[in-house]
């Protein structure tokens, strides 16, 4: 029989159980990816990247911090750069809008452009102008001024893969080079 002590200790050290201890998705298909990435930008997502008692173990790349740059919010002068309800990764530089995103290393989104719940993977540019929703962007991108992806299903799908769910999948290096 254990002693009252023990008890109290015991009970002291467990750990409560946490929603995401027990956390897993198949992200195999590019719904659920979206949905799994998607799921990380809310205000209390199922997965804490930021707990303590689940800490994450990764290789991180050097790289500097993420900057925002551009904060003229005026009626006639409307130029800011921000993220909002989205995880941004070091080394991304973001003058326009973000909004229910995720930001991979170094990714560009250049003044008075709109990215909304969408996936950008490394080293990708989103050139000015440009409005991207409901993407997954592959690595290696750079868009071209005033580009749309997500607002016209017929067009993304005579050169994108559309998924059921209606996520645009743009493949790695489409727009290589471009300017």
């Amino acid at each position: 029989m254990k002693s009252p002590e023990h008890e109290a200790w015991a009970e002291e050290m467990m750990e409560p159980r946490i929603r995401d201890s027990s956390y897993w998705r198949d992200v195999g298909p590019l719904d659920a990816y979206w949905n799994a990435n998607m799921g990380l930008t809310g205000v209390d997502p199922h997965l804490n990247l930021y707990g303590h008692m689940w800490p994450i173990h990764t290789n991180q790349l050097e790289a500097p911090p993420a900057k925002f740059v551009f904060a003229s919010e005026c009626q006639d002068d409307f130029r800011v750069g921000k993220a909002l309800d989205s995880i941004v990764a070091p080394g991304c530089i973001v003058s326009g809008i973000v909004r229910n995103s995720v930001l991979a290393y170094h990714v560009v989104v250049r003044s008075w452009a709109t990215v909304d719940e969408s996936v950008i993977l490394d080293d990708v540019v989103v050139g000015r102008y440009c409005r991207i929703k409901k993407a997954i962007i592959d690595k290696d991108n750079t868009f071209p001024q005033g580009l749309e992806i997500g607002y016209n299903p017929e067009e993304d799908r005579k050169r994108f893969t559309v998924t059921p769910r209606g996520i645009v999948v743009v493949p790695k290096g489409y727009f290589s080079g471009e300017t």
